[in-house]
């Protein structure tokens, strides 16, 4: 039903499938990138560190702003930004690889079935590295020098990078886990308040809280290519939202997606490719028309050259490009071009899913809020609230703002401007930066380019006693995950309740509730529970159906 048994089932399937072994695994692990005409990949740049927040190598530097992002900087070929990058981020690569391993073993906890589900990913990925470009090998490979050996188990560092490149494509292909379910728009002419491109969008990507702690903000100023921004993680090379030093932008929304036989190239390295080598987007759209890739996914790509957006849509056997005539257009997690018009999964995730109630709370608040300002798109992206208005609930996947995402971002291609948020989620400052300023100017002084006046301030939702119950609730439904996980567990109704009382909005919440009050056999308070719950705004079809039919069951017992 929800995110968490789509995982558990899909599980099943990884380990059943993890049997399977093929000897063209060990192609993979002996598989190097070209790198004639690279810098050595013997070169060891000497880091200075000037303090815990600034490190720098010549032109290269991380550092940490007021703001608690990190922005690093990277210049040089592909051998020489990967090793650079690598050798100033060594201890968040670590933090954020630990994270990661952590939430796998969260995930499956039993290490059997973590050796046959890595055994299983080692087959279905043995062809990933031939959709890698040459170029971003090389790259990953120079960054892979600073990872951890304590993890080799899972592969060779450099192998491990290939990997973790795909993991959103690989989880979203083989389990429908679209953890980049994301709603975006973009505006221009009259609904732009001085009539330039403007969008906005947010990540709404999660895997935990301790994986989101470091934001980083990517500047690449490449050898040969178009520098740009990114925003990112520690050792996250590709693009996942970004602009270039040319106006053109790029976002990613999942789609529904069909079980592939073997993984291709990841969204994130197409959008990189896109972001380093188009400045319009007919460049953007040739450039995705030879790309293979393994999943649905709509990238949301703006030009300042041609003052427009369009929406690639790609899938491993279809391809679509969707315009508008208007002013604006919206994205949420469905596709809309005609090429897909037809398509049965497609159909069904506009019928069955929260992408259309998204969509159309965007459209509404776009109309409630042009011409549209940075500021007001922050606003916007910050909407927890459903359609007209309706409290849903905090954490509701039909909310704009999930409150779970790994950032919001706001573009002016024309003026060549990005907004990023800082945490937590969207909810803290959108900090400012001018391309202009940063690949314009070739001064080193090792601060940070954020610019202060045009920083869009905290969201003071932030500040209020709902936010504080919000992070409570968040503490309790780990308590409350566990109960429903292990039927020896011993229930406290006090906390129970409490959790209810915290997002009281929330139709999970006494879902939950319904669900341990049945199993300890209190009727009455489950089909309460589960009225309550039938009654406020549920995130999917699914989970109705679900609702429903516990309703009934609870009913028949009181009966």
């Amino acid at each position: 039903m929800k995110l968490k048994d789509n995982i558990q089932f899909g599980l099943i399937i990884f380990i059943v499938v993890g049997i399977i072994t093929s000897c063209k695994v060990r192609q993979t692990i002996e598989h190097y990138p070209d790198f004639t005409g690279y810098t050595s990949e013997d070169f060891k740049p000497e880091i200075q560190k000037v303090h815990d927040s600034l490190f720098t190598y010549h032109s290269n530097y991380l550092l940490k702003n007021r703001f608690q992002q990190w922005e690093l900087y990277l210049e040089g070929d592909a051998m020489e930004r990967g090793i650079i990058g690598g050798a100033l981020m060594d201890s968040l690569m670590r933090y954020q690889e630990d994270a990661f391993v952590e939430k796998i073993d969260d995930l499956v906890p039993n290490k059997k079935k973590q050796m046959r589900l890595l055994k299983f990913l080692g087959w279905y990925n043995r062809k990933i590295y031939k959709y890698f470009p040459n170029e971003y090998q090389v790259e990953l490979y120079g960054l892979a020098k600073y990872m951890t050996s304590e993890y080799n188990y899972i592969g060779p560092a450099y192998l491990r990078n290939l990997y973790y490149h795909g993991a959103h494509d690989i989880g979203h292909a083989l389990v429908d886990f679209s953890m980049v379910q994301c709603t975006s728009a973009g505006l221009w002419g009259s609904r732009s308040a001085d009539g330039e491109l403007i969008l906005g969008r947010n990540l709404d990507f999660y895997l935990s809280d301790r994986f989101a702690e470091n934001k980083v903000v990517l500047f690449v100023n490449p050898k040969e290519g178009i520098p740009f921004v990114s925003v990112t993680w520690p050792g996250m090379m590709g693009v996942v939202s970004g602009m270039n030093y040319e106006g053109l932008t790029i976002t990613m929304n999942a789609g529904k997606s069909k079980i592939p036989w073997t993984a291709k190239e990841p969204i994130s390295i197409l959008a990189r490719n896109i972001l380093e080598h188009a400045s319009t987007t007919e460049e953007a759209i040739a450039i995705a028309q030879k790309s293979e890739v393994f999943v649905s996914e709509a990238l949301m790509v703006s030009s300042a050259k041609d003052n427009k957006v369009v929406i690639i849509e790609v899938s491993p056997k279809n391809f679509g490009v969707y315009e508008v005539s208007g002013e604006e257009i919206i994205c949420s997690n469905h596709f809309q071009s005609d090429s897909y018009r037809k398509d049965k999964r497609n159909k069904k995730r506009i019928e069955t899913y929260h992408s259309m109630y998204r969509y159309e709370r965007m459209q509404e608040l776009l109309d409630e809020n042009s011409p549209i300002t940075p500021t007001k798109m922050a606003a916007i992206l910050r909407d927890k609230d459903g359609l007209g208005g309706k409290k849903i609930g905090y954490g509701n996947e039909k909310a704009i703002n999930q409150l779970l995402c790994h950032h919001g971002v706001v573009f002016k291609p024309e003026k060549k401007q990005i907004w990023i948020s800082t945490s937590p989620y969207n909810l803290g400052a959108f900090t400012a930066y001018d391309l202009n300023e940063i690949f314009g100017n070739k001064n080193t002084n090792y601060k940070s380019h954020h610019i202060d006046s045009l920083t869009i301030p905290t969201d003071s939702f932030l500040y209020s006693s709902e936010y504080a119950n919000y992070e409570k609730y968040r503490t309790l439904d780990k308590e409350i995950s566990r109960w429903l996980k292990d039927k020896e567990a011993v229930i406290n109704t006090d906390m129970l309740e409490e959790y209810r009382q915290l997002n009281p909005d929330f139709w999970y919440v006494h879902y939950n509730a319904g669900v341990l009050y049945y199993r300890m056999e209190k009727y009455e308070k489950a089909r309460n529970a589960f009225k309550i719950a039938s009654d406020l705004e549920i995130t999917t079809t699914q989970d109705k159906e679900e609702v429903m039919k516990m309703l009934k069951k609870a009913t028949k017992k009181v009966k």
